[in-house]
């Protein structure tokens, strides 16, 4: 023993330095590795996980339905009617298939391709993580005329797989999982209805063969959604774009398949329409995995889509001027579409290895596209050409946003540095540890330029809010100086040009009034990044600062709260602490009289912050912007599409289906009363 204690002294590193993870150990130890990270995401992702298997099940042809309930104890469970997992004896394993397939890592059917031609999740891994990280689990299996039932607790078996009846004459063949996430690793488990319902409603668009159905039992009133789109791709592409209105009397739709370099099946659907706003919304997934960074099945649409469009336009003689022509970025503009593989051996690269890499699905897509697009085009010859007609606006707007950009960079090279003469840089360059702040307002952005830490914290103060970009091309958007401000300070470029190597900041903060203006700056920033800066989103880059609500002062003590919650909590704890009656009556007459709008409760002065612009630097540091004790929250993208749709309505010019999310929404408003 001695001699090891010595070599740990030396810092030698040696056999007894390895350890050795059995199991589902490993999981426990690190389950951000297995599903991306422990808070609301990851809570959410055990569900999908579960759900993912038996989409298998449908996508092999054995399950039409599937269910998911959120219990009342707050647990889930997922049904489905496929043929359920098996129960015999693994030869190699000497116990129950069932038993094998909950505890063993890389265990399951998804590597035989005669059970699974295609698949989803995290094949042969996502029902063993989902055991593992649960407090509790229980299956059930119906197969073979029998209920085969077994229970486990943080992965490990506390039943044996048995017999526990036989089925009934209705009964379906299945399997129902229901598991409690650990508290000990998921501090919140608190799941969201609307959450899980997108995931499925997005799932049901991609196998309109398949019904998927929501229900939750935590409140007297049931809330349940059923979601079964028979016209799949379509549906979703007019459920996607139902707050634009459309350029087209007809959805275009295509699905066909091809063989890949194995001479297996690939499988490959798309359908897409054109609205008459400015951006692109377009869906790209493999086996029902959103590929977030696209890859060869997109590169394959695209190519498809520009060619065939190209060659409509010149047969018909329908562009013009010579001096224009039509490029891929043209027929952008308005599209909203959806394109969907089913891939027997998907390869994934990229950071988030949400892109696909099989080099032969470009050939394969554009071999089913563009032959089906080219037939529609003909036979839809007004849709056509009011297509053709937006992309050449689109072309006239492309050169006019090249225009813009080149004024805008001899600006800024006359002005010097070519940066905004608002922003306070940090005086490091190494974009890693460096954070820019948005803030709203000169006088907030006073304070944060004079509280901030200079070395990586930079500051851009902004008046007033932006324009909504929803509405708008580039080439208007680069006329605002505002956004210009922020596209020359951040530095990646936008839009097609957008090079996250040249971002000159690691962390963009948005800084804004905890009220309905600061929520209103804080929707259009979000949306400007979200339609063209997506990546910033995507890498997450992007952030929300949470300025404090409240400062609670007794005495010569400050305490601050973010909500209500933490109001109440901090109110609860000073009342409790002995006051010196003296130092009470000076909380009640000299402070109150010094804080406008503050309000006393047992010698207690709680006052409410109207905007940043009241907090002097000293505060904006502690509370907002030290690294050590503040809070932001980091954006991402759950659900593109959903996502796009929420931008569309919030922003969109359709006023019926903003007022009907304010209603749903209204409940998860803070309150603002003291």
């Amino acid at each position: 023993m001695a001699e090891t204690k010595e070599k740990k002294q030396t810092g030698e590193y040696t056999a007894e330095d390895i350890t050795v993870l059995k199991g589902l150990e490993a999981v426990r130890r690190r389950p951000a590795m297995y599903i991306g990270d422990v808070s609301t995401r990851g809570l959410h992702h055990l569900v999908y996980e579960i759900v993912d298997n038996s989409i298998d099940e449908a996508l092999a042809g054995y399950c039409r339905n599937i269910d998911v309930k959120i219990n009342k104890d707050g647990s889930i469970s997922v049904t489905d009617d496929g043929r359920g997992i098996p129960t015999g004896i693994h030869k190699e394993e000497k116990r129950s298939a069932l038993e094998v397939v909950l505890t063993v890592l890389h265990a399951g059917g998804k590597f035989d391709k005669n059970t699974y031609k295609v698949s989803g999740g995290l094949h042969g891994v996502g029902l063993s993580v989902v055991n593992a990280l649960s407090e509790t689990l229980e299956v059930i299996v119906k197969t073979a005329g029998k209920v085969w039932h077994q229970k486990y607790r943080k992965g490990d078996p506390v039943s044996p797989v048995k017999v526990i009846g036989a089925m009934g004459k209705n009964d379906k063949t299945g399997t129902t999982i229901t598991f409690m996430p650990d508290g000990t690793i998921f501090k919140n488990r608190t799941y969201k209805f609307d959450t899980l319902a997108e995931r499925l409603r997005e799932l049901a668009f991609l196998n309109p063969e398949v019904t998927l159905e929501i229900t939750d039992l935590r409140n007297k009133q049931e809330q349940t959604e059923k979601f079964h789109f028979k016209g799949g791709l379509m549906e979703f592409v007019k459920y996607t774009d139902s707050t634009r209105p459309s350029i087209m009397k007809k959805v275009f739709h295509a699905k066909g398949e091809g063989k890949d370099e194995n001479d297996r099946t690939v499988e490959v659907e798309a359908a897409f329409q054109y609205n008459d706003q400015y951006s692109e919304n377009v869906f790209s997934y493999v086996n029902n995995i959103n590929t977030h960074e696209g890859g060869t099945h997109l590169v394959g649409f695209r190519t498809a889509v520009t060619r065939s469009l190209n060659n409509f336009a010149s047969k018909n003689n329908l562009v013009k001027d010579d001096k224009i022509q039509l490029t891929g970025e043209d027929f952008k503009e308005g599209l909203t579409a959806v394109i969907s593989v089913k891939v027997p051996e998907p390869q994934f690269e990229g950071q988030t290895k949400t892109k696909l890499g099989n080099s032969e699905i470009k050939a394969i897509v554009e071999s089913v596209i563009g032959p089906a697009l080219s037939d529609w085009l003909e036979s839809n010859s007004p849709d056509a050409k009011r297509i053709i007609d937006k992309s050449l606006r689109a072309a006239e707007a492309r050169e006019a946003s090249r225009k813009a950009r080149d004024i805008a960079r001899r600006k800024n090279a006359m002005d010097g540095a070519g940066l905004p003469g608002k922003l306070a840089d940090c005086s490091i360059n190494d974009p890693e540890h460096c954070e820019m702040y948005l803030v709203e307002g000169d006088s907030a952005g006073g304070s944060a330029k004079q509280g901030r830490d200079r070395k990586f914290q930079a500051i851009l103060p902004m008046k007033g809010k932006i324009l909504n970009v929803e509405k708008a091309r580039l080439h208007k958007m680069l006329e605002n100086e505002e956004i210009r401000n922020i596209f020359t300070a951040i530095g990646a470029g936008v839009g097609e040009d957008f090079n996250p190597d040249k971002l000159r900041y690691n962390k963009i903060i948005l800084m804004c009034d905890a009220d309905v203006d600061g929520s209103h700056i804080r929707t259009l920033l979000l949306t400007l990044f979200f339609r063209y800066m997506k990546p910033l989103i995507e890498l997450g880059h992007v952030y929300i600062a949470q300025p404090p609500l409240y400062k609670l002062k007794k005495g010569k003590t400050e305490l601050y709260a973010f909500d209500d919650e933490e109001r109440d909590e901090i109110l609860k704890r000073l009342k409790g602490e002995k006051a010196d009656k003296k130092e009470k009556v000076e909380a009640e007459t000299e402070e109150a009289a010094t804080e406008e709008g503050a309000v006393i409760k047992g010698g207690i002065i709680i006052s409410r912050f109207k905007g940043l612009g009241e907090m002097n630097p000293e505060q904006l540091w502690s509370t907002t912007m030290n690294p050590e004790t503040r809070t932001i929250l980091q954006v991402g993208i759950e659900n593109a599409a959903d996502a796009d749709r929420t931008f569309s309505i919030l922003m969109g010019d359709d006023v019926e289906p903003r007022r009907q999310f304010i209603e749903k929404n209204a409940k998860y408003v803070r309150n603002l009363d003291v």
